[in-house]
């Protein structure tokens, strides 16, 4: 295996991570802009590159109280034998460690800046790559999301006070 060389705060162009994205079959199809926006606004950003190609990223943001590891994503050819999925380059098997450098390094940044906690959702397998860095399954909670393309089924304001 090549060597890999890990930066911090080298955040790669939109294009490169849209080719990323394309490569490992990302569900989400964002453009340029929001992928630029996305880039622009995370915390931190660390990557991960094999003869400088992008083999893998690590974001965080933060409202400077909470943060989160946003994205940790790491080529599957990088991650070992137990990689079977091998979906949107989700964290299956870190067998070098790749992943848990790049998410490390944005915990740290997020710990230095002053959070009080850190947040992650995980998806399958990336549920044990969390707990491996720490983060424990949250008592209570329950992840919701609200799709944007769902806006048509946005609850009617009328009657609300102040709407």
């Amino acid at each position: 295996m090549e060597a890999v060389d890990f930066a911090a705060d080298d955040r790669p162009s939109a294009d490169e991570l849209l080719a990323f994205y394309q490569r490992h079959g990302h569900p989400n199809r964002p453009g340029r802009e929001q992928v630029s926006r996305m880039i622009d606004a995370s915390f931190c950003f660390v990557t991960a590159r094999a003869g400088g190609r992008l083999i893998g990223f690590a974001r965080g943001v933060t409202d400077g109280l909470v943060g989160r590891l946003a994205e940790c994503k790491l080529d599957p050819t990088y991650q070992g034998p137990a990689a079977i999925t091998r979906k949107d380059a989700r964290i299956e098997h870190d067998e070098s460690g790749i992943a848990a450098q790049m998410a490390r390094r944005v915990l740290d940044a997020l710990w230095d800046y002053g959070v009080e906690r850190i947040d992650a959702v995980a998806y399958g397998t990336e549920v044990d790559f969390c707990e491996e860095l720490g983060f424990k399954k949250l008592s209570g909670v329950v992840a919701l999301g609200l799709p944007c393309a769902d806006r048509s089924k946005e609850p009617q304001l009328a009657g609300v006070k102040g709407a």
